[in-house]
C-alpha cells in the first residue's frame, strides 16, 4: 500500500487553511469574494429544482407502490444490481382467489359464474395496473432519479470545488494585503541617530525579504484568480443546464399523465363491461325461499338501476328525456373521436364504433358524464369516457 505522508500533510494543511478562512468569514474577520447576482440566482434555482424533484420523486414512489416494505425490497435489489422478481398486483391476486373460489363453489351456480366474471375483470384490472406501473417507472421515475443521482451530483461536486477555489482566492488576497502592509512598514526611513549601521542593514534586509514575499503572494493570487474564474465558468454552464432539465422533466410529466389517463380509462372500460355482464344475468338470479324477505330492498341486486354508474340518470329521468325532441344548441357543438366500441343499453343511447367521428353537444340539466351524440340521422346519449373531444 502506497502511503504518501508528504501529500497527506499537504492536504491537511490546505484543509486547515480553508477551515480557518471559512471561520473568519463567518465571524466577519475576513473579506469574502461575492458572486454576481445572476450566478446567485442560478444557484438558488438549482437548489429549488433539486429539493422539489426529490419530493416529487419520493411521493410518486409512494403513489405507485404504497407498501413501504415492497419499496425497501426494490431499493435493495437495485443497490445489489439484481433484477427485481416479478410481483403480482393486488388486483391479480384477488382475481385469482375469486377464480379458485368459483371452482370450489361450482362454475354452474349463480355465485360461481359471477365470481368468474368478477375475478376475470379483477385480473384484467391488475394487468392494467402492472402496465401502468412499468410505464410510469420508465417514463417518469427513472428520469427524475437519473437527475438526482447523475446531473445533480456533478453540479454539487463542481459547486464544492468552486467554494474551495473561492476560499483559496480570498486567502491569497489576505496574504497580499498582509505582505503589502509589512513591506510598507519595512521600507520606512530608519532612525540613523542611534546604532546607525545596524538599523540601516536590518531595514534594507527586511524590505528585500517582504518585497520578495509580496511578489510570491501576488503570483499565487493571479494563479488562484485564474483557477477560480475557470471553475466559476464550468459551474455556471452546469447551472444553466437546469433549464434543459426542466424541459426534459416537463416531457416526462406529460408522459406520466398520459399513462395515468390511459390506465383509468382502461379500468373504467373494464368496469362498464362487467356491469353490463352482471346486469344481463341479474334477471336469472333467484333468491332462496328462506331469503325472500331480504330480496326486495329499495335497491335489490336484481334491480338494473343498481348497476348504473353513480352519476348516470335514473330510469325515470331516462324516460322523461325524449332524445328526438332534443335540439342542438346554436353554438357549442363539437366533433369527437370514438375511442372504444359501445353498445347502447336502451333506445335513448347511441351505439358507437371505435375510431369513428361524431358530433356531440350537451343540453341543460344533463348529467356531466353523458353527451348527446349525432351520426347522420341517428341521435342518442353517449358516455364521455368513450370519446376524445376534438377542438
Amino acid at each position: 500500500m502506497d502511503f504518501n505522508v508528504r501529500k497527506l500533510a499537504t492536504d491537511a494543511g490546505i484543509f486547515f487553511s480553508r477551515a480557518v478562512q471559512f471561520t473568519e468569514e463567518k465571524l466577519g474577520q475576513a473579506e469574502k469574494t461575492e458572486l454576481d447576482a445572476h450566478f446567485e440566482n442560478l444557484l438558488s434555482r438549482a437548489d429549488c429544482t433539486k429539493n422539489w424533484t426529490e419530493k416529487i420523486y419520493r411521493q410518486t414512489e409512494v403513489v405507485l407502490q404504497p407498501n413501504p416494505g415492497a419499496r425497501i425490497e426494490e431499493f435493495l435489489y437495485e443497490k445489489l444490481d439484481r433484477k427485481v422478481p416479478p410481483r403480482p398486483t393486488n388486483g391479480e391476486i384477488l382475481g385469482q382467489f375469486m377464480l379458485e373460489a368459483a371452482k370450489e363453489f361450482g362454475s354452474g351456480t349463480p355465485y360461481g359464474s359471477t365470481l368468474i366474471k368478477v375475478g376475470d375483470c379483477q385480473r384484467r384490472l391488475g394487468g392494467a395496473e402492472r402496465e401502468f406501473l412499468q410505464t410510469s417507472s420508465i417514463s417518469f421515475l427513472i428520469p427524475l432519479r437519473n437527475f438526482l443521482e447523475g446531473d445533480w451530483r456533478t453540479i454539487s461536486r463542481e459547486r464544492k470545488l468552486l467554494e474551495n477555489r473561492r476560499l483559496d482566492l480570498d486567502a491569497c488576497k489576505a496574504r497580499v494585503k498582509k505582505a503589502k502592509a509589512a513591506e510598507t512598514k519595512a521600507g520606512a526611513v530608519p532612525d540613523f541617530q542611534e546604532t546607525r549601521p545596524r538599523n540601516y542593514v536590518l531595514s534594507a534586509s527586511a524590505s528585500a525579504l517582504w518585497n520578495e514575499e509580496l511578489d510570491k503572494a501576488e503570483h499565487e493570487l493571479r494563479v488562484a484568480q485564474t483557477e477560480f474564474d475557470r471553475q466559476a465558468e464550468v459551474t455556471r454552464l452546469l447551472l444553466e443546464g437546469i433549464s434543459s432539465t426542466h424541459v426534459n422533466h416537463l416531457r416526462c410529466l406529460c408522459e406520466f399523465v398520459e399513462a395515468q389517463a390511459m390506465y383509468y380509462s382502461q379500468c373504467h372500460k373494464y368496469m362498464l363491461e362487467l356491469q353490463r355482464e352482471l346486469g344481463s344475468c341479474s334477471g336469472d338470479i333467484r333468491c332462496p325461499d328462506s331469503l325472500d324477505v331480504n330480496c326486495h330492498p329499495a335497491s335489490s341486486p336484481t334491480d338494473p338501476s343498481a348497476f348504473l354508474p353513480l352519476n348516470s340518470p335514473s330510469p325515470l329521468e331516462t324516460d322523461a328525456l325524449q332524445i328526438e325532441e332534443v335540439q342542438p344548441p346554436a353554438s357549442g357543438t363539437r366533433k369527437a373521436k370514438v375511442l372504444y366500441d359501445y353498445d347502447a343499453a336502451d333506445s335513448s343511447e347511441l351505439s358507437l364504433r371505435a375510431d369513428e367521428l361524431i358530433t356531440v353537444y350537451t343540453v341543460p340539466g344533463m348529467d356531466s358524464d353523458w353527451l348527446i351524440g349525432e351520426r347522420g340521422n341517428q341521435k342518442g346519449k353517449v358516455p364521455v369516457t368513450y370519446l376524445e373531444l376534438l377542438s
